[in-house]
């Protein structure tokens, strides 16, 4: 069963309640390919589920375009290429005996990418314009402590090496700053697998429920992450890094304080 779960939810009833249906559209199919025999029943489920997917990005969209939101064009992307995906199925012989499998492999899709597309863009959605505001927003202040001593550190460490991106970035007397940028970005890449490593081995072993969740997250990051590729931009190449470094720190500090802060305190044996 694909679960929608608390750590889904975006905070825009619209948006999150159109998520809800896919989720359950996608158990509705994958109960029939439970039987073995899902034909042309199997069928009409995944192309109701196309169906519905397509009307709520339409809307995701038209909000996004309303509220004037950067990732606009990232998110009409993504879209694009699930679309691209499903119809690519469009011409398999539903009533073969390989239909159950068929729907299982693109029900496992649809679910993998819609996991990765809410944790990854979508909890980002009318969130970006937030970033920078107030004192510091890189300052690692105590509303992002866990009080799991490793995980904080490694936070902190995450915010000092955007913070030093971005003084990078904004330097206007800085020359031949792109080399540097560049092993500064490998860094975070770096140092954020590290991160991420050590946080789910906690949460393993601990026995945390929320692992799969934390795990689907972080590999949206690091896709993100893995995205960033100075030698595709050159007249807006500083407008380009502060709209990659909004996201980022946006991105960690909703993590951080949406997720990150419900993992349990390991306790000691003897306490």
């Amino acid at each position: 069963m694909f679960q929608f779960t608390e750590d889904c939810m975006i905070g825009i009833n619209q948006i999150d309640e159109e998520h809800k249906m896919l989720f359950q559209l996608l158990n509705e199919a994958a109960a029939v390919a439970e039987t073995g025999t899902p034909g042309m029943i199997g069928k009409n489920l995944l192309q109701k589920l196309e169906d519905y997917a397509a009307t709520h990005f339409a809307h995701e969209e038209a909000y996004m375009e309303q509220i004037k939101d950067p990732e606009l064009a990232r998110q009409k992307q993504e879209h694009r290429q699930f679309v691209e995906k499903v119809e690519s199925y469009q011409n398999f012989d539903w009533e073969s005996e390989q239909a159950a499998e068929k729907v299982k492999e693109l029900l496992s899709f649809m679910a993998k990418w819609l996991y990765h597309h809410i944790l990854g863009s979508d909890i980002m959605i009318g969130k970006n314009e937030a970033c920078g505001q107030g004192e510091d927003a890189f300052a690692f202040t105590d509303q992002y402590r866990t009080g799991i001593e490793l995980i904080d550190e490694e936070h902190r460490r995450l915010f000092e090496i955007i913070r030093q991106t971005n003084d990078v970035v904004e330097a206007q007397f800085l020359h031949d700053k792109y080399d540097e940028i560049v092993q500064i970005l490998k860094e975070l890449k770096d140092y954020t697998i590290l991160h991420f490593r050590d946080e789910e081995e906690y949460m393993e072993r601990i026995g945390y429920e929320g692992l799969a969740m934390q795990q689907a997250a972080h590999t949206a990051f690091v896709d993100r992450l893995n995205e960033i590729n100075l030698d595709d931009v050159d007249d807006n190449q500083k407008e380009y890094l502060e709209e990659i470094l909004s996201f980022l720190l946006g991105w960690l500090t909703n993590h951080i304080l949406k997720m990150d802060k419900k993992i349990p305190v390991e306790r000691p044996a003897d306490a």
